[in-house]
This record gives C-alpha cells, sequence and structure tokens, in this order.
C-alpha cells in the first residue's frame, strides 16, 4: 500500500547531495582538525587493539548497468540486488551508485561489498509498507518482530558504506508525530495528507495499523502471540534504516543517512566497526530518531562525524532487562572524537538498555550545541549491567537546556526535558534488595568540560542500595546556569577545579552521599547558598576552598563531624 507522505524528504536529500564536499571530508564540511586513524590511539586509557578496516578487490560495478532508473520513480530493488550478486559472485568489490534518485525497497548486503555512492546520488527507500515484511530482530534491546530495514546486513565480513551520496528512509511516511512537537499550521497540512489523529486529538499516525499499535501496554516493542497479531499492527513496527546484526569488519565513511523510520544506524553485536565522516540527521520532533545506536559491538570508532536528530545521537547500548542479560554481550573498546551534535536528547549516550554492561569508552573533542542533555548515563532497577571504566575529555557545550552532565538511575522513558527534575515516585518505596536485576555505574572520569548556558549544571542520581562509584569530574566550567550540582546517592566522587555558575539553589548539594572530595569549587561573588548536605547516609565529606563554614547548610540530619572543611 503507498502511504500518504507529509515530508521535505526528497528535497533535504537533494540539497544534501549537492553540498556534499570533498570526498576525503564526507559531508561534514564543518568539522575541523580531522582525526586520523592513527589519533585514534593516542593516550588510550585502556588496552585496545587496533580496528580492522575492510578492504576491498579492484572489482566495480554501475547500478545503472542492472537496469536501474535514476528518476525517483522507478523502483530499482531488483537492480540493487542483481548488482550485490555480481560482486559477491566475483569475490567482491564495489556498487557504485551514480548521481541521480534511486527509488528502491529493501537492500541486503553481503559480505566484501561496499555500497559506494558518487556525489549527487540519492537512495530513496520507499514509503510503500508492503515492500517490508516482517521479521524477527531486536528492537530497544529486546528480541521482536519488526518490519525489515531498509538497509541490513546479518553475519557478514568485510562491508562498507563509503561516499558523498545521501540515504534517505523516507521516516515520514512512518513515525507518529507529537502536536505539540509542531506549529499549527504544519499540524494541520500534517492532519490534512492522511493517516489518522488518536482519541485525545495530540499525536498523528500514518494509518489505523499505526494507530492500533500504540495501544498496547508496552511503547515501542508491543506484546503478540503470533504473526497474524504482529501483522494486525505492522505499521507501528517502524524498522531501523540500517541494521547490521553480528557483522565484522565494518566501515561506514562519507554518505548522508536520514530521514529513518526509527533509529538510523543499528549496529547489533558487530565487531571491528568504524564510523567516520558521516553526517546523520533526522527531524527534531521524530519519534525514535536516535542516530546512531552501537549495541553490544567491540572495537568501535566514531569521529569526523555530525548528527542532528529527534532522539539520542551517539547512543551506546547492550540489551534490556532479562533479554540484555541473557545475550551477555557488552559494548566494549569504544573510541568517539571530533563529533558535533547539534540536536538531541543526548550528545552521547549510555543506555537505558545496557544490561550487557559497557566498558572501556573514550570520548574526546567533542561539541554539543542545543542538546537536551549534553552527556547523558541512563539505566533504572530491572536493567542490571555493569557501566564502567568510562574516560571523557575536552567537550564543549552550548545551551543545554537540562543537564551538562548527567547519571540518572532512574530512567522514566522520557526525554530528559520532559522529565521531572525531582526524580519519579518510585524514589520513595522500600529499598529492594541488590540482584542482578541492579544497576551499576563505575570508574567515571570526565575532565576539561565548558558549558555555556545548562538547566542544572551536573546531576549525579544513583540508586540507594547501589550507588554511583568513583566518579571524577576535573577541569569543569559550567556558566549560566539554572541550578547547581546535585549529588545524590553516590560513594567516592572527587570534584577538582570545578566552576559552577548558578541562578538559583546550592552550588553544590549532597544528599546521601559519601566519601565526597571537593578541592577548588568556585562560584559568583555574593552567592548565597554554596554547598547544601543533606541524608541520613552522608559521611566522610571532604570540602577544600568551597567557600567556608559560613557557606554550609546541613540537614536536620546531618551531623556537623561528617563534613571536614579545609
Amino acid at each position: 500500500m503507498k502511504q500518504t507522505i507529509f515530508s521535505l524528504g526528497l528535497a533535504t536529500a537533494l540539497l544534501a547531495a549537492c553540498q556534499s564536499t570533498a570526498p576525503s571530508q564526507g559531508n561534514n564540511e564543518a568539522v575541523r582538525d580531522q582525526t586520523t586513524d592513527v589519533d585514534l590511539y593516542t593516550d588510550l586509557p585502556f588496552e585496545m587493539d587496533e580496528i580492522v578496516v575492510p578492504e576491498f578487490p579492484d572489482y566495480s560495478v554501475n547500478l545503472a548497468d542492472f537496469g536501474a532508473v535514476g528518476d525517483g520513480q522507478t523502483l530499482n530493488t531488483d537492480a540493487f540486488a542483481k548488482a550485490i550478486a555480481d560482486v559477491s559472485a566475483n569475490g567482491g568489490g564495489r556498487v557504485v551508485i551514480p548521481r541521480g534518485i534511486w527509488l528502491t525497497g529493501p537492500i541486503v548486503l553481503q559480505s566484501h561489498i561496499n555500497l559506494h555512492t558518487e556525489r549527487g546520488a540519492v537512495v530513496m527507500f520507499s514509503p510503500d509498507f508492503d515492500l517490508y515484511p516482517l521479521i524477527e530482530t531486536s528492537f530497544e534491546g529486546l528480541s521482536t518482530v519488526r518490519c525489515q530495514s531498509p538497509l541490513s546486513g546479518r553475519g557478514l565480513e568485510n562491508i562498507a558504506l563509503t561516499g558523498d551520496g545521501v540515504f534517505d528512509g523516507s521516516g515520514d511516511a512512518w513515525r507518529p508525530v507529537k502536536k505539540s512537537k509542531l506549529t499549527a499550521s504544519h499540524w494541520k497540512q500534517l492532519t490534512s495528507s492522511g493517516g489518522v489523529v488518536n482519541e485525545k486529538g495530540d499525536i498523528w499516525y500514518p494509518s489505523e495499523k499505526a494507530l492500533r499499535g500504540s495501544q498496547g501496554a508496552n511503547m515501542n516493542v508491543p506484546d503478540a502471540n503470533d504473526m497474524s497479531e504482529y501483522e494486525a499492527i505492522k505499521d507501528y513496527l517502524r524498522p531501523v534504516m540500517v541494521s547490521l546484526v553480528s557483522c565484522k569488519n565494518v566501515l561506514l565513511d562519507g554518505p548522508t543517512f536520514q530521514n529513518s523510520p526509527a533509529w538510523c544506524l543499528h549496529p547489533l553485536m558487530c565487531e571491528n566497526l568504524t564510523v567516520r565522516n558521516l553526517t546523520v540527521r533526522n527531524p527534531w520532533y521524530s519519534q525514535n530518531g536516535d542516530g546512531l545506536d552501537v549495541e553490544s559491538c567491540k572495537n568501535v570508532a566514531v569521529y569526523n562525524s555530525s548528527f542532528d536528530v529527534g532522539d539520542d545521537a551517539i547512543c551506546i547500548k547492550s540489551g534490556k532487562d532479562e533479554d540484555g542479560r541473557k545475550r551477555g554481550i557488552p559494548t566494549e573498546n569504544l573510541i568517539v572524537k571530533n563529533c558535533t551534535v547539534y540536536h538531541g536528547h543526548g550528545g552521547f549516550v549510555v543506555g537505558s538498555e545496557m544490561s550487557g554492561g559497557v566498558k572501556n569508552v573514550h570520548v574526546t573533542d567533542c561539541t554539543f550545541l542545543g542538546t537536551d542533555v549534553g552527556l547523558r548515563f541512563k539505566s533504572t532497577r530491572g536493567r542490571g549491567g555493569v557501566v564502567e571504566n568510562i574516560h571523557i575529555a575536552n567537550i564543549d557545550m552550548v545551551d543545554i537546556p537540562a543537564e551538562p552532565i548527567l547519571f540518572n538511575l532512574f530512567y522514566g522513558g522520557t526525554a530528559r526535558t520532559e522529565e521531572d527534575a525531582s526524580g519519579p515516585a518510585q524514589e520513595a518505596a522500600a529499598v529492594p534488595p541488590v540482584t542482578e536485576e541492579t544497576p551499576q555505574f563505575k570508574d567515571i572520569y570526565i575532565k576539561d568540560v565548558v558549558c555555556r548556558g545548562a538547566g542544572q549544571a551536573v546531576l549525579l542520581k544513583g540508586l540507594p542500595e547501589m550507588n554511583i562509584k568513583n566518579v571524577n569530574l576535573e577541569n569543569i566550567r559550567i556558566t549560566e546556569a539554572g541550578k547547581g550540582i546535585l549529588c545524590s546517592e553516590a560513594d567516592g566522587v572527587t570534584m577538582k577545579n570545578v566552576v559552577i555558575e548558578p541562578k538559583h539553589g546550592p552550588v553544590l548539594h549532597l544528599e546521601n552521599s559519601r566519601n565526597v572530595q571537593v578541592a577548588g569549587l568556585e562560584y559568583p561573588d555574593g552567592q548565597e547558598a554554596i554547598v547544601q548536605v543533606d541524608g541520613t547516609q552522608t559521611k566522610n565529606i571532604s570540602l577544600q576552598n568551597a567557600g567556608g563554614p559560613e557557606g554550609l547548610t546541613l540537614g536536620t540530619q546531618v551531623e556537623k563531624a561528617e563534613v571536614k572543611m579545609q
């Protein structure tokens, strides 16, 4: 069934294709001081093998030679399949996509294939839902059934998506849209283009099937007993645009990826993954419009790329709850360098699906401009998993509505700007015992961060039964912030040379935290509330150059002897 599209996707794809820069830099003309492969391993704080970048035989075919027509109207699914099959039969090489608008259904890669887009090439995935059959897959960390991805590969070796073209997922045809995220004229135009609106009149869906799927108990991964039940809500089961599962030696280098039905790029259980020189973008209002979701992968480098998306930008995952723990594959040995994020719920994100664990992460030299949160770490009870050995440095941020630095183990499934800053009601419930379902965050090192404009400067919010442990903040400067630092349910926090300029409340608020050392806390002249200490579990607090006793406020349940002023 051909779906009505309310979209500027084709126009923006053409613009992106026409504005491509030199092949060596993909579409990222704004990225300066380009990182090289050698630079990635400089001062790496953990041992990691160098990533194997795939190489390909000197065999090449042109998509047009297989009957493809780049007129934006002819469906070229068979031509893509034939070209890929030909290169595979000849031992591997390049499938070249020349300038043109190449309408197609799903593309399935094979090993030893480099799908290369020349400048001016637009691969436009058809909005016809009937072209995307239901398949067993994984989404949001759970084993489930979704529509087949527009571009996919499973169990492959030596694959690449390269060049200066554009991959457009026609996501406008798939995604629901919230009325609150559009102007009145935009909403009117959308609802008059087709589709249906829910009973409350606040969310548009592309079809009755899509609306029906939204009415289940589980938001994005609906429960169903058999394929007939999934078929009844098929239009709701939006695919990720690029799905690469259990692949080895993967290269994404140069193209623009945009307008995805759900997540844009989703490598799952891959090894030796290189992501560089990409432009990744979705409308800011796109539901589940993540940029890059690296899940249960080993040896990964993401660099010299830009993101402008509707949800989390660069997101690290490893499965959700029991499914993730059963898989038991962490994301490990990850480098993120020299990336820019213009919009997103989070610039760099870990979670909330991290039940298989995340370890050995190095994030440096990134810029976040207007993301809801900057560095975002999120989980909740029931996940399990351990996030550890995280090293972040040289991060610049501007106009972050929520927190530049956030650790929240009470994550409720919403954007941080939509959450109540005091946290969900479950915090007041009885403290459960520590089990395999208890998430852990520990050994976090963040330094050399500058942010101008923020909601709350820093939020460290652990669980009573499992504190966030060993968090180190050094050379942090956050100015024009609404609030200061809140450190709750944390153990072993070190702050050194931290400059915070909050408009309201204390500069530093410690709550049920212990073994906290602060050396060199700076704040504006005349700041009335400097350090506030609360909670019966708060103990062993050392404050050096943090305002003196006159700037310290103690809660009624805190003993003065527990705080050491230096």
